[in-house]
């Protein structure tokens, strides 16, 4: 009854927030959340006391006194977001009505390195730490506040309420070199490139568009071509392999990744084997039989950093490569670390693959459910109070070639970081002599 009443108060109170009676909503709902007990009413009760109080300090209680009942509330973590200044509310959409994609060409905005002493270009040197010219060989370290710290992370709840959640990039970027005044394309799939007059190499500010997000991490390049040329004939010495024909050097990039910070619990339904009036199951002498009984509970989760691939077409053997990846040792996302490195921006949103995250993450833990229970039976299970939490967008340092064989091109990719090498390539292939004569200028320099 007590139960009933408090909600009948809180029902009217949001009735007469959404009128704009905010006086006869305050008397509702400071009635409603005075007489509720159950999380999810107050934290209903305090996000629509928020939103009828006009003074921000006020307003920032309320809105914490709900998130205190529901941590995951999106609209109270969305309002904050707003009242401290780290969401605009004109950037809010509605995301059963995306708007459509912009056409044309996007202008970008690019950060161009040249070294400042002789004008020189500068490219990140996979010793971790800075940037070197390629004609006075200068050094450039990163600023203390610039790509030294760990990767942070992002607000999951506060970047899907803005249009750059949901989008990957469609459109060609047009540059305004800094250095020689030219515009160039850069197709829609790369943030970083060389000028094709000058030479001087740029890098997009994702940070000033608004439909895309910027990388939060990166994991630097730890070698050169020469060392990835290294680890290469190593694998395929190893795995016996002989190409039909010259093999292309290693091309260096980095690819995406997106992580999450998953957190709630599993909801489920179990059976369990209870021994009516035996203390001790192993005393039953078969006289009386076992009694199922059915178990409703939650089981809390709670993981960090789950890692999905932002890119479609390097997918398959990316993940394959995910495991050798030391994703601790990324640093904070520093435009100078893809000074002449290309980079592929994410072609999978954040929206879709948070989606994947979640469905991969219930797959694993409704597989090992009965084993962490103990001995039961699951019967249901839902995903309805896992949720989303945090996410990064990270970097990672790859090395790519295809190996010609068989009459098609496989793919390999080398970890920049380590040297551990990945491919579509099952079986073993012969010698691999071969290889050594089409890389050894390579390998003698």
């Amino acid at each position: 009854m007590e139960n009933e009443y408090a909600r009948e108060l809180l029902r009217n109170g949001i009735i007469e927030a959404k009128d704009g009676n905010q006086e006869a909503a305050r008397r509702y709902l400071d009635r409603a959340i005075y007489a509720s007990s159950a999380h999810e009413a107050l934290a209903e009760g305090w996000f629509w006391m928020s939103q009828v109080i006009d003074d921000p300090v006020e307003k920032r209680k309320a809105l914490e006194n709900c998130l205190s009942h529901d941590l995951r509330h999106a609209r109270a973590r969305r309002a904050l977001a707003v009242l401290d200044g780290t969401l605009k509310a004109d950037e809010i959409i509605n995301p059963d009505q995306l708007p459509s994609a912009p056409e044309g060409l996007r202008q970008a905005d690019a950060v161009r390195f040249m070294c400042p002493r002789c004008g020189g270009r500068m490219a990140f040197a996979p010793d971790g730490q800075s940037l070197v010219c390629e004609y006075c060989t200068r050094n450039q370290g990163f600023g203390r506040s610039n790509g030294s710290g760990p990767a942070g992370e992002k607000d999951f709840i506060t970047a899907m309420a803005t249009l750059k959640g949901h989008l990957k990039p469609l459109q060609d970027q047009v540059f305004h070199c800094k250095g020689c005044g030219s515009e160039f394309l850069l197709p829609a799939k790369l943030i970083s490139a060389s000028c094709v007059y000058c030479g001087s190499p740029h890098v997009v500010s994702l940070e000033n568009t608004k439909d895309l997000l910027a990388p939060t991490g990166i994991v630097p390049h730890a070698f050169g071509q020469k060392q990835a040329a290294e680890y290469l004939v190593q694998w395929v010495e190893a795995h016996q392999i002989k190409p039909e024909k010259k093999v292309d050097l290693p091309r260096g990039l980095y690819l995406p990744l997106w992580m999450f910070n998953l957190g709630g619990a599993i909801d489920y339904t179990a059976e369990m084997v209870q021994f009516e009036a035996q203390e001790n199951p192993l005393l039953f002498q078969g006289s009386r039989r076992p009694e199922l009984v059915a178990v409703n509970d939650q089981f809390p989760v709670m993981l960090n950093d789950f890692v999905v691939p932002a890119s479609r077409k390097l997918s398959a053997p990316l993940l394959k490569l995910l495991s050798t990846l030391d994703m601790k040792s990324a640093k904070s996302y520093e435009p100078g670390y893809l000074a002449d490195w290309p980079a592929e921006v994410y072609d999978i949103p954040m929206a879709e693959a948070s989606l994947n995250a979640r469905s991969q993450a219930f797959a694993t833990i409704k597989r090992e459910l009965p084993h962490r229970l103990g001995c039961v039976r699951i019967v249901h299970s839902s995903s309805a109070n896992l949720g989303i939490d945090s996410f990064k967008l990270i970097l990672v340092p790859v090395w790519m070639t295809e190996l010609p064989f068989d009459g098609r091109e496989h793919l390999v990719l080398i970890n920049g970081q380590n040297g551990e090498v990945a491919s579509d390539i099952e079986n073993k292939h012969g010698t691999s002599s071969g290889l050594f004569d089409f890389l050894s200028d390579l390998l003698e320099s």
